[in-house]
């Protein structure tokens, strides 16, 4: 059986949008992943707030590539991985560009393959942001810069992914984020994902 581990922000733990809740089992896309896979375990390992690199002051434990080790050494051994950040790079405090994002991506690609085959890593680019999100009832933690940034994302993350030999999906390409706030996958999103997934996991011949 493979061991896949899933590493990403929010939208990989199931925020439900607009509130701080969890979709449940049979919802958020990790577990539909792991209804649909033949022989293969998905570590789910989603965290709200996380980024690549960069130090949430207000939200600590929040960087990625500083928590990656530890999470590969606790699940170890695994048979390869899928990756989801940015979204929350997008934000305004750390004014970032796609560019750099992306250097932040590679710095957590390093750590995954010290342990997983470059080509046994799925490289995620996340959804775009909603031109509203930055709205007060929504995330003001963004702005419009952020959305123009999360859009650039997926062009950046490709070239990584081709460049070092990794898998690549985007997400955008299969959902856009809920009208509520503009930032998380409702559950037809989380369900068009694990399609993509699946099928994904299939041609890497891992499902």
């Amino acid at each position: 059986m493979a061991n896949i581990l899933a590493f990403g922000d929010s939208n990989t733990w199931g925020l439900i949008p607009g509130t701080k809740e969890r979709y449940p089992w049979g919802i958020r896309w990790t577990s539909l992943v792991q209804e649909k896979l033949h022989d293969g375990r998905i570590i789910e390992d989603g965290l709200c707030g996380r980024t690549t690199v960069f130090d949430d002051q207000l939200r600590p434990f929040r960087k990625g590539a500083e928590i990656l080790p530890l999470s590969i050494e606790s699940n170890y051994p695994l048979d390869a991985a899928i990756i989801m950040l940015g979204t929350n790079d997008c934000k305004t405090v750390f004014n970032a560009s796609s560019h750099i994002i992306g250097k932040g991506l590679e710095l957590c690609l390093d750590e995954l393959e010290k342990y997983i085959a470059p080509d046994k890593i799925l490289v995620v680019s996340p959804i775009k942001l909603g031109d509203e999100v930055y709205l007060p009832e929504k995330d003001p933690e963004f702005d419009t810069a952020s959305v123009n940034t999360s859009k650039r994302l997926k062009s950046e993350y490709e070239q990584i992914a081709r460049r070092r030999g990794n898998q690549f999906l985007a997400a955008s390409d299969f959902a856009d984020p809920s009208s509520v706030d503009d930032e998380h996958l409702d559950e037809r999103g989380h369900k068009n994902l694990s399609e993509a997934i699946v099928n994904k996991l299939e041609e890497m011949k891992i499902a």
